[in-house]
């Protein structure tokens, strides 16, 4: 059975209305601007209209002057200007109006278990890995290397 192609943003559009209704919505996840809290193909997002004064951290929903749908955190608030940036980024976009945030993001599936506000990764990217970003790039540089997967020969003194 042939699957069908879907256009992201007529797809994403209808999202938009359910949640305005004040319906939870579920999304998987496309991209990897929210890396490594969400990722791509893996992970889910719950979202209905914001249903409370935003602040810096919430997830959110919002579309773009030029029709983009984007899901990124609040970074900062300047009067009634709103700054966004995903998890993985350390630029800053904005300014963004009120009226093009939709959605809050209330809960997510990570790696098949559901996280709400309260839970400890939750919490983590929500109040301090937004406050780090000008130095995220150094930290998942780090990070990285000192995950890399080891290959046969790597550690030649281990050998008899």
């Amino acid at each position: 059975m042939a699957g069908k192609v879907v256009d992201t943003r007529e797809y994403v559009s209808v999202l938009r209305e359910i949640a305005e209704e004040g319906k939870v919505v579920s999304m998987l996840i496309a991209g990897s601007s929210m890396s490594p809290f969400l990722c791509h193909n893996r992970d889910y997002i719950y979202f209905t209209r914001p249903d409370r004064e935003l602040r810096r951290g919430d997830m959110v929903f919002y579309q773009r002057d030029g029709g983009q749908y984007v899901m990124h955190r609040i970074y900062k608030k300047r009067g009634d200007a709103y700054y966004m940036a995903g998890d993985a980024q350390v630029q800053v976009e904005g300014p963004l109006r009120r009226d093009q945030i939709f959605a809050r993001v209330i809960k997510v599936k990570r790696k098949g278990r559901m996280l709400e506000p309260g839970d400890f990764w939750w919490e983590f990217f929500e109040h301090v890995w937004i406050r780090i970003l000008p130095a995220r790039r150094i930290i998942t540089g780090l990070y990285a290397i000192c995950t890399r997967r080891r290959h046969p020969g790597d550690n030649e003194s281990a050998k008899g």
